[in-house]
């Protein structure tokens, strides 16, 4: 079995914007306690993307040749990245109920 490689992860801007608005409505719902457990699960996905990249799911919304983009399927939110050569980079974290439109408009965030 071939062993695959450890590529660094980057996030995006667009990322940061969604999690916070994840965070903001977290506490306004759940608690400020919840809503730090649920940022502390994200960002250990996120971490262990640089080892367990291949892991996860092509993005079905997404489908390329190479499987290029994938997504993290937590409770009910989808973290969506894109594998390149060089690094793992993390598009943007979306609630699973939004369009269609809005998860194939992923391809486009820039690093």
């Amino acid at each position: 079995m071939e062993e695959e490689k450890i590529l660094p992860v980057k996030v995006s801007l667009v990322f940061n914007l969604d999690l916070d608005d994840i965070y903001q409505y977290g506490i306004a719902t759940f608690g400020e306690r919840h809503a730090q457990l649920y940022e502390t699960e994200i960002w250990k996905l996120i971490d262990g993307l640089s080892s367990n990249w291949p892991l996860f799911s092509e993005c079905r919304h997404l489908c390329t040749k190479s499987k290029m983009y994938r997504w993290i399927i937590l409770e009910s939110h989808l973290i969506i990245y894109r594998i390149t050569d060089k690094e793992i980079q993390v598009l943007r974290i979306l609630h699973s109920r939004r369009s269609i439109t809005k998860i194939k408009a992923s391809r486009s965030v820039k690093l």
